[in-house]
């Protein structure tokens, strides 16, 4: 039998996805005090986040992160 590889828990997931997730569960404040980047903490919208993000592949990278995070630990 062939051994299984963990499944990569982006797969399937939009960046939308993503975002929507995070303010879902942490809200657009929780978000900002996990993630310190100003599409979070002035007028924020899932839009200008999802512009900003793909633009800014550190900030993409730390969200996606955080995402992996919050399913890992609290099965979100």
């Amino acid at each position: 039998m062939p051994e299984q590889t963990p499944k990569d828990p982006l797969h399937g997931m939009t960046l939308e996805k993503i975002v929507s997730s995070l303010v879902d569960y942490y809200g657009w404040e929780g978000l900002a005090e996990r993630i310190d980047i100003r599409c979070f903490r002035y007028d924020p919208s899932v839009s200008s986040s999802l512009k900003f993000l793909r633009r800014t592949p550190w900030a993409r990278r730390k969200v996606e992160a955080l995402f992996i995070y919050t399913l890992e630990e609290y099965g979100a």
